[in-house]
């Protein structure tokens, strides 16, 4: 089981940052460790749009995404402390999964725009 959040930039974007509060919209496909895909945003067809650094999402995202770039692929491995924890979420993911996202940033909005 991974301890720490690995974050591997795929492609590094140009863009404006993402920043803490900032509303981004990001591609991404989640999986487990033995490659098993739970959630896919290319499968729905359509991006999700969260505001980062807040709490709305998992600690491994909040923490993985910020400083990444508009235009940038990130591979995060987030560890099961920074995901759900114990907890099962549907039958897709196990209590104590370590799991695996890649995520492309598109658009980064903060308050000042």
């Amino acid at each position: 089981m991974t301890q720490e959040l690995i974050i591997e930039d795929l492609t590094v974007g140009e863009g404006k940052a993402a920043v803490k509060g900032a509303l981004i919209t990001v591609n991404y496909r989640g999986c487990l460790t033995d490659g098993t895909q739970f959630d896919s945003s290319y499968d729905r067809g359509r991006a999700l749009q969260v505001v980062i650094g807040t709490g709305r999402v998992i600690k491994g995202w909040d923490q993985g995404i910020m400083g990444m770039q508009v235009g940038g692929k990130r591979k995060l491995t987030v560890p099961a402390h920074l995901a759900y924890g114990e907890r099962q979420i549907g039958d897709k993911i196990p209590a104590n999964s370590d799991l695996v996202f890649e995520i492309e940033l598109l658009e980064v909005l903060t308050r000042d725009e």
